[in-house]
């Protein structure tokens, strides 16, 4: 089957608390990455994700599902065209792939996600 969730990303206005609340609650491990301010979150086995500071200032906390898609610049044109609101567009993520983010027609947030090929 195509198109699973990939990653799974926690936008907060604390990611500190965040960060405390589900270390105490899972079996996380956590990598950060000072450069963009950012947490990798890293749970085994399944699919892993990350925690950032929410992008959008008055927006509550919210989960972000990523979904992989083979073309990015593609499915982000496609999505609008059937009724999504594109709230970040094709975004570079520097030597890992791309990115957009979403809202569906009800109002659900998420982003599709194109890995970088390597070779």
């Amino acid at each position: 089957m195509g198109n699973p969730f990939v990653h799974a990303e926690l936008h907060t206005k604390d990611p500190e608390r965040a960060k405390e609340f589900y270390k105490g609650l899972f079996d996380w491990e956590y990598e950060e990455v000072p450069e963009i301010n950012y947490t990798v979150i890293k749970v085994g086995e399944g699919t892993g994700g990350g925690m950032m500071m929410s992008p959008i200032p008055d927006a509550p906390a919210q989960w972000v599902p990523y979904v992989l898609v083979e073309d990015v610049a593609l499915s982000t044109r496609r999505a609008e065209s059937l009724g999504a609101e594109v709230l970040v567009n094709v975004t570079d993520i520097p030597d890992t792939g791309w990115f957009s983010m979403l809202l569906d027609p009800t109002g659900a947030a998420f982003a599709i996600f194109q890995p970088r090929m390597s070779g």
